[in-house]
């Protein structure tokens, strides 16, 4: 009788086990398989959501993250605050700018760690603005006169725009709440059955296309510097990604040792940012440019003496909110836009992540979270509310950096800065151009990754080309229409109309 042989065996098992995990080296790199029980492709990316970096990196790559959104960030408290009739010379500019910083980076921080859970920022839409600017059109919040402006005292310039501010936060925090419902209530992951890659292509490449605009206006302050930050932008994520930079480590363990380090990759953003802000700084010194032109460095710098060196956002910081039914009916439709467009960044997010696809759990997770956060950014007074970052999906793309510790370490660093008054005033000197250029590259990505998912698409099928078709061409054409002939729609109610035409 033949006995049993245990080296034999755990050599078979040692055999199989191999199989299991066997990987692939053939070209393309981008299709190697990982292990079965990894059940993802890594591609490219070099740090996945759960690794974590060493602390110094996480608290470099977390700024480059957020150095994403710096301009969006400014760009949306310039839009908002003329809107709420507050003065171009009036230091509560820079107070809302540092108010968007901090609620982002405390939204971010609850999305990341019990939200999604995903590497997603927290920040500014544009979709909120229609309805904003739908609220502060009404008769009752329009601007006073210049005269009256000039005549009035300090005390009366800063009711004046707190009043209209307390009633955007009212909206917000009332309407946010339908947000936080149907995220508990788990309606959103009901409904993902019918979010099929046919709905999520258009979905996610109408973000980026839809926002081709803001990317031209700010870019075309000065094409020379914007197309030159392209440019390098290219150059270092995409030509210069794998030349690796040797450098000093130090761990508990190993001491010092030299490691190499793919700099251009981990850090393009910001090797970017201060290559072309060198430039335009050089081109301000030998006075090559325009005494107005958006490019140079001087134009905003007495910004940085009338703002305070500390000031901490807190909650009712203009007052008690207030609220009225046309008003959250309003930004009701900003909520609905935003719940939509986080989905689909969702999807966006671990596409160029390379990790799994979000199950309905983690989506209803992420809509609450969202949620919360929008109050949150209604209490604080920061005159919006919070939606999942395109931008930074993009940055993802470009550094290959998915780590939800870096967005973490980035989180807690912008509430930090937040507090210094100095900071929002530094972030209005980096010209326009320069951030102009690097939101096209990123919305760019993001269309791009929106995109890739038509390879999940039966496209023999005449039904899906036709849907795909008529949602991106549709998709752009009626909002184009709208933005260009407003007060089309009149059905004899004013709260009716602002929300059909929102």
């Amino acid at each position: 009788m033949e006995q049993d042989n245990p080296a034999s065996e755990l050599k078979d098992e040692t055999k199989i086990a191999e199989k299991e995990i066997q990987i692939t080296v053939d070209e393309p790199k981008e299709y190697v398989v990982q292990p079965k029980d990894e059940g993802r492709f890594r591609g490219d990316i070099l740090y996945t959501v759960d690794e974590v970096p060493r602390w110094y990196l996480c608290f470099v790559l977390g700024i480059q993250q957020y150095l994403m959104m710096f301009g969006s960030i400014v760009a949306y408290s310039y839009l908002v605050t003329p809107k709420l009739c507050i003065q171009e010379s009036d230091p509560a500019r820079g107070y809302i700018t540092s108010t968007l910083f901090f609620v982002s980076g405390l939204g971010s921080l609850i999305q990341s760690t019990f939200g999604t859970r995903l590497p997603i920022i927290q920040g500014p839409s544009s979709v909120f603005l229609a309805p904003i600017f739908a609220i502060l059109s009404l008769p009752q919040w329009k601007c006073p006169s210049k005269e009256e402006m000039l005549s009035a005292t300090e005390e009366e310039l800063q009711e004046i725009w707190q009043l209209r501010m307390r009633e955007i936060q009212g909206a917000i925090t009332a309407a946010s709440i339908f947000e936080i419902v149907i995220g508990f209530s788990g309606v959103i992951g009901i409904m993902l059955q019918w979010l099929t890659p046919l709905v999520i292509v258009p979905t996610i490449s109408l973000i980026g296309l839809s926002l081709f605009e803001e990317a031209a206006s700010t870019a075309s302050k000065n094409w020379g510097i914007a197309i030159l930050t392209i440019f390098l932008l290219v150059l270092f994520s995409q030509y210069l990604e794998n030349i690796n930079i040797p450098g000093c480590s130090y761990s508990r363990e190993r001491g010092w040792k030299i490691e190499h380090l793919p700099v251009f990759k981990l850090f393009s953003v910001i090797l970017t940012v201060v290559t072309a802000w060198v430039i335009c700084f050089i081109l301000t010194a030998a006075d090559a440019l325009g005494p107005t032109n958006s490019a140079r460095t001087d134009l905003r710098v007495q910004t940085m003496n009338s703002s305070p060196w500390f000031r901490f956002p807190y909650p009712g910081q203009w007052g008690l909110p207030t609220v009225t039914i046309s008003a959250i009916l309003g930004m009701f439709a900003g909520i609905l836009a935003s719940v939509l467009e986080s989905i689909g960044d969702y999807y966006a997010c671990v596409r160029l992540a390379c990790a799994l696809p979000p199950p309905p759990s983690a989506i209803n997770r992420g809509i609450f979270a969202e949620g919360i956060s929008c109050i949150i950014s209604g209490i604080w007074g920061s005159g919006c509310g919070m939606t999942s970052y395109s931008q930074n999906i993009g940055a993802i793309g470009i550094t290959k950096v998915a780590s939800r510790r870096v967005i973490q370490y980035g989180a807690v660093t912008m509430m930090i800065f937040a507090v210094l008054g100095k900071f929002g005033a530094f972030l209005n000197i980096i010209p326009e151009p320069i951030i102009g250029g690097i939101i096209c590259v990123m919305f760019a990505l993001v269309t791009g990754a929106g995109l890739s998912n038509i390879q999940f698409i039966d496209l023999h099928s005449s039904r899906n080309i036709f849907i795909l078709g008529i949602s991106l061409f549709m998709g752009i054409t009626i909002p184009k229409w709208f933005s260009g002939h407003p007060g089309t729609i009149d059905v004899g109610n004013d709260v009716a109309n602002q929300l059909i035409t929102v």
